[in-house]
């Protein structure tokens, strides 16, 4: 599958024809096409705020229960000190019950990514996965999430140290991936601070900005660069390909579509997503997937409730 991808990709980069692409977390699965050939149960912004209902909703959630994530979490940590792992994104679906479907969820949101897929999963993700524009990749690591409401929240979450080691984590694995696809890699920009709404809450995200160079005709291997560099750093951990492994081991479900990619290449340009904040339809039941990075410095109780901090829906 993961050959199809790219070679679907690198033939429609080679010809310069505007794409949407949606990739799932494990490269099983994909949907490719023509933007002119999208289907009508298909709907996504990229890097623009829409918002075309403004219902009230109100929902409720039920998290996974914490002994059953803190098993989750003392085996990662086992996995950590056996030096198999740094950093690794830990998730879990959490039930959600709710007075809304999914087209509704997508249309509330303010997201700057928002993808409606076939009314079988929503995302309104506030994390842009890579950017190409100009012969030049950029992507911006998210890792570090405060409530806004908390005093001198700001200061607290650029100062705490388990935060700074996760990022820096990240920022270097993907310093390190941009090195397989692009020349004169740099970090432009560390640690900056950004505010998303959640539901009726503010958080203040950190976030860096990397970047290489590419040569002119990179859209030619659009496919080779999106599969060198999936699945996404943020949502993973580092090193990659162990972390992979020991995220199937201890989640012990399908993430699914949800921690994959979607975006646009418009003919010249790129620009994508990572799916997070993201609401999947299972039978009558929806599920919010939702997670965080651990590290050795992380405590049980702090990641069980960032986990569910993040469950929000957009407005309500």
């Amino acid at each position: 599958m993961k050959q199809e991808i790219e070679k679907t990709l690198n033939e429609l980069g080679k010809k310069r024809t505007p794409t949407l692409f949606i990739i799932d977390f494990d490269l099983k699965n994909y949907y490719i096409k023509p933007l002119d050939k999208v289907d009508s149960d298909i709907f996504y912004t990229i890097d623009k705020k829409t918002i075309s209902s403004t219902k009230d909703i109100r929902y409720s959630f039920e998290a996974v229960e914490f002994e059953s994530y803190k098993k989750a979490f003392d085996r990662v940590l086992e996995h950590i000190k056996a030096g198999n792992s740094y950093l690794l994104n830990l998730t879990f679906p959490s039930l959600l019950n709710i007075d809304a479907n999914l087209k509704t969820i997508y249309e509330i949101s303010d997201a700057k990514f928002k993808l409606y897929f076939k009314d079988k999963f929503v995302c309104f993700s506030p994390e842009r996965f890579i950017n190409i524009k100009d012969n030049k990749i950029y992507t911006y690591p998210m890792k570090g999430t405060i409530n806004a409401k908390i005093p001198d929240a700001k200061k607290k979450i650029l100062s705490n140290k388990k935060e700074m080691a996760e990022h820096v984590m990240v920022v270097d694995l993907l310093r390190n991936d941009l090195n397989i696809v692009s020349k004169n890699v740099q970090v432009e920009k560390f640690r900056y601070v950004e505010s998303i709404k959640a539901g009726n809450r503010e958080l203040l995200q950190v976030s860096s900005k990397i970047s290489g160079e590419l040569e002119e005709s990179w859209q030619d291997r659009l496919g080779s660069i999106m599969i060198k560099l999936l699945p996404a750093g943020s949502i993973t951990g580092t090193p990659k390909r162990k972390t992979v492994e020991i995220i199937k081991e201890v989640e012990g479900y399908e993430r699914g579509f949800f921690t994959g990619v979607f975006g646009v290449f418009d003919g010249e340009s790129l620009d994508s997503a990572v799916m997070i904040r993201f609401v999947e339809k299972k039978g009558d039941k929806l599920y919010y997937k939702s997670g965080g990075g651990i590290t050795i410095d992380s405590k049980v109780e702090d990641e069980y409730n960032e986990l569910k901090e993040k469950v929000y829906v957009p407005v309500f």
